[in-house]
């Protein structure tokens, strides 16, 4: 196990009815808040009209920024800076899945930077100073409502990257799984390759000696493979979304990557994807993770073993270790399908004419080494995008 320092502030506030606390939580950090959100669902469920009665009744005074989109547009950030810094608003409170919580955070760290926002995604600058930030989570995928991280879309040649610093964790993420009754299947089962994915990048490493946290890892997967068919076929069901909406949050407050090294390779195979063809990012990381898993699991064919085994239950077969291997990623891929999710680029629309352009973007013009596994250049990426072709 690998030193290491946790540390997560983000105060959690989890259960039924929970979200009309959010003015008195705001009300800890400021009267001055942009409200940000996605387009007309949180009107249409009641949302709006209870976190907006909340904030007035303590007194908060708040403009909107709304119609963030599925891969967050760097543009809209801008809008919010403009926002903040006419208004004198010194806190951001986002309504709202990942993408809204990930321009939320764009917008914290661009109202205080005198440069251009897309310095600190693009590596050019580091992050001093942030605007606090709230969250009432409606999407249990990206686990941004308690990461570090932010991750956005330019459209000024359809880059997709992401930055991070404690300064960007929340302040509080308010947790209501009856929130999540509304979400359509598609969308639940995409925040739950999402979740998955965000254990798998932790779980697949070379470091030696981590069984805890392997055990959390696993306990966390599990969780999301018995509850997201479950969560789908009854969506009021509230102990599954319960199960669902704290373990994606778990699945990325860093708790699962303590003492061990981390891979995040598929990731960022998957935003070239979600940058060019606009797909959801969990559909993207349900065609590219076993992809990725097939290219790379002989170099360290005992975790895969593990995976199916412990993950999957898979019988192990001691004579020989990589059909267990392949078995599990096998049930990976079943267990995708089975919630209606694609696992082909051809599902995706994904044409093979862009493999060279997604994967050189991918490793900077192959100047740049992905993923802690195994390392990857242009041409293995390109490789990995073949595998997952059909």
């Amino acid at each position: 196990m690998n030193n290491f320092t946790f540390y997560n502030p983000t105060r959690i506030i989890f259960g039924k009815g929970t979200e009309t606390r959010v003015g008195i939580e705001t009300a800890k950090y400021s009267k001055r808040v942009l409200l940000v959100y996605g387009g007309g669902s949180i009107r249409k469920s009641g949302l709006y009209d209870k976190v907006t009665a909340s904030l007035k009744e303590h007194g908060i005074l708040f403009m909107e920024l709304s119609g963030v989109v599925p891969n967050p547009r760097v543009s809209l950030v801008r809008e919010g800076i403009r926002l903040c810094r006419e208004n004198k608003l010194d806190f951001i409170l986002a309504v709202g899945g990942g993408s809204v919580i990930d321009t939320a955070k764009g917008i914290a760290i661009g109202v205080p930077y005198q440069g251009d926002v897309w310095d600190f995604y693009d590596g050019k600058a580091q992050i001093k100073e942030s605007l606090p930030v709230g969250v009432i989570l409606t999407i249990p995928a990206a686990g941004s409502e308690s990461s570090t991280s932010s991750v956005l879309t330019n459209e000024d040649g359809w880059y997709k990257k992401g930055t991070g610093s404690d300064l960007m964790r929340p302040k509080f993420a308010i947790l209501n799984p009856e929130l999540t009754y509304t979400l359509p299947p598609y969308q639940t089962a995409c925040g739950a390759a999402d979740i998955m994915a965000h254990v798998m990048e932790r779980y697949f490493t070379n470091t030696q000696d981590v069984d805890f946290t392997d055990r959390l890892c696993e306990a966390t997967l599990k969780t999301i493979i018995a509850n997201v068919p479950l969560a789908i076929a009854e969506p009021d069901n509230y102990a599954a979304r319960a199960e669902v909406m704290w373990a994606g949050t778990i699945a990325h407050n860093d708790l699962l990557g303590t003492g061990r090294d981390q891979d995040w390779a598929s990731h960022k195979i998957e935003h070239e994807l979600s940058a060019i063809y606009d797909v959801a990012h969990g559909a993207g990381l349900a065609v590219v993770f076993p992809a990725w898993m097939k290219y790379v699991y002989k170099h360290n064919i005992q975790r895969f073993v593990q995976f199916a085994v412990r993950v999957w239950d898979v019988d192990q077969d001691f004579a020989n270790p990589e059909r267990t291997a392949l078995a599990g990623i096998e049930r990976l891929k079943e267990f995708f399908r089975r919630i209606g999710l694609p696992v082909t680029l051809e599902e995706l629309g994904v044409r093979d004419d862009r493999y060279e352009e997604m994967a050189d973007k991918c490793t900077m013009g192959d100047t740049f080494e992905i993923g802690g596994l195994v390392k990857l250049k242009k041409k293995d990426v390109i490789e990995i995008y073949k595998l997952a072709r059909a």
